[in-house]
């Protein structure tokens, strides 16, 4: 048995969705038609005017509908300090967790030859005329953890090494509440390298 022509066509455009399979597509297209047809047409509402009408900031590249994000607009963020992100998602967690009051910059991105990522597919030119412009004393280096956010942030820091700005990279180790033994060889030993001193009182 298969499903009508629109049915099908409707689990398709659903599987675009990281993580979702033919049965999750399944599932929620069987839902959307058979439980809750309302919640469907504000699904294409919203999605239709979030995809005409969201763009990115033209200070920091994060996702908005304005010219400049509400962080790029704030009068209360420090200008000399700037944070480099892969993607929104990971600006947003480092704002959830509090304590930064810098500003930002997103790559979108990271450097990937073999997907044909070069540096001016993620703004690094963008980035450089940022730092060289805007005042900027540190850049604090937050890519990810994994061989190709590595490859970027000594790429950006080779980059910026000729303006004179302080480089920074975010520590990794073991985390708060973690146990030594179920610490994964590469986490443990970087945790060692970017050991601190510690005072007792």
């Amino acid at each position: 048995m298969s499903f009508s022509p629109l049915v099908e066509k409707l689990m398709e455009a659903l599987r675009v969705l990281p993580g979702v399979g033919p049965k999750t597509a399944q599932r929620m297209a069987m839902h959307l038609i058979e439980r809750d047809r309302d919640g469907g047409r504000r699904l294409v509402d919203v999605l239709g005017t979030a995809l005409e009408r969201v763009g990115y900031c033209e200070r920091c590249r994060t996702l908005t509908e304005a010219p400049l994000c509400t962080l790029c607009e704030s009068t209360r963020r420090d200008d000399s300090v700037l944070c480099v992100v892969e993607s929104p998602a990971d600006q947003l967690a480092i704002e959830e967790a509090g304590g930064y009051r810098g500003r930002y910059f997103v790559l979108h991105g990271h450097l990937s030859p073999l997907d044909g990522i070069g540096p001016e597919d993620i703004g690094l030119d963008q980035l450089e005329t940022r730092v060289r412009d805007a005042g900027v004393e540190e850049v604090i280096l937050a890519t990810n953890p994994t061989v190709e956010g590595e490859a970027t942030a000594h790429y950006i820091a080779a980059q910026l090494d000729p303006h004179g700005v302080r480089l920074s990279r975010l520590a990794y180790g073991v985390p708060m509440g973690g146990e030594l033994e179920y610490v994964d060889g590469g986490t443990l030993s970087r945790a060692f390298n970017g050991r601190l001193p510690f005072r007792g009182d």
